[in-house]
């Protein structure tokens, strides 16, 4: 297991570094006290399967909990994983100006004040600072390019990684709320008014079959392959790591499947980052069950 912690000035940008982070698979995890990341570091390595990757936010609010500098790093030091710190800092004026822009109060700061909230955080966390791997200042750096200049500071963060999650769903269960496009299949005959298909899935080779049967069916796909490689690009452009593509049909359980295991396997082959999630295809199949076993 690899465990990125991510510390600096409040205001600096350690909660969009743990969003950037976790899109790139890393388990996330904002403030957690140094007194429990030794516990945290076990149940990752005891998770099933284990969890390769994490990074957790621990920052001046330590103190709070009458926490010395001191005793976070000696709570590094007895870590049974191999660990790195990335240390977020910005100019004074710059951590002002963004607190002042929303509002908040300083954590630190004499009755929320920033300006001695910043001054105190610095001497808090300066033997942090002397101990991070990676020191990132982000006086100048825009919300959109961070991402960009996190790969250049961490060798184990990947620049502009791109995951494409296609997933199948049944319309009668409702559309998924996260999805980014939604293609429906319901144009082709569908399997299940086949007997020989009706228990099988769209895993199943005969119901592939089927489906790609259809004369207009090999067609569809290439028109969709050929507009998500269009437009991939143009979401990297706009930071968008993750793009889900759900097919959906009656009951989420023959043609969507089947559909998503294809556009899968094309992206596959192109050499991308793909996840398949079939949403329904097990609770259809109880459905399917039931239904028959009151018909008999």
């Amino acid at each position: 297991m690899y465990l990125l912690i991510v510390t600096g000035l409040s205001g600096a940008g350690k909660s969009l570094a743990l969003r950037c982070l976790e899109e790139q698979g890393f388990f996330c995890v904002d403030n957690l006290p140094s007194s429990m990341l030794k516990e945290f570091v076990a149940l990752c390595n005891s998770a099933n399967p284990p969890i390769q990757r994490a990074a957790v936010t621990v920052d001046s609010r330590e103190s709070l909990l009458s926490r010395s500098s001191d005793t976070i790093t000696e709570a590094f030091d007895t870590l049974d994983a191999p660990y790195e710190m990335l240390f977020l800092d910005a100019r004074d004026d710059v951590l002002r100006r963004r607190y002042n822009e929303v509002r908040r109060r300083h954590p630190l700061g004499e009755a929320g004040d920033a300006a001695t909230g910043v001054k105190r955080e610095r001497v808090f966390l300066q033997p942090l600072r002397d101990r991070a791997n990676y020191v990132l200042d982000t006086s100048d750096i825009k919300t959109k390019d961070f991402a960009d200049m996190m790969s250049k500071v961490l060798p184990e963060y990947e620049s502009k990684a791109f995951s494409l999650v296609f997933s199948s769903f049944g319309y009668k269960r409702g559309v998924p709320v996260d999805a980014d496009f939604v293609l429906d299949m319901r144009f082709m005959p569908n399997p299940f008014y086949y007997p020989e298909y009706r228990a099988l899935s769209g895993l199943d080779t005969p119901v592939q079959e089927f489906v790609f049967s259809q004369p207009f069916v090999p067609a569809f796909f290439d028109s969709v392959e050929h507009m998500l490689s269009e437009l991939i690009p143009l979401f990297l452009a706009q930071d968008k790591h993750i793009l889900r593509v759900c097919f959906g049909c009656t009951g989420g359980r023959h043609r969507s499947v089947a559909a998503a295991e294809e556009m899968a396997k094309r992206f596959v082959a192109r050499g991308m980052n793909v996840r398949v999630y079939h949403r329904d295809i097990s609770c259809e199949a109880a459905d399917i069950k039931e239904r028959f076993e009151k018909q008999s």
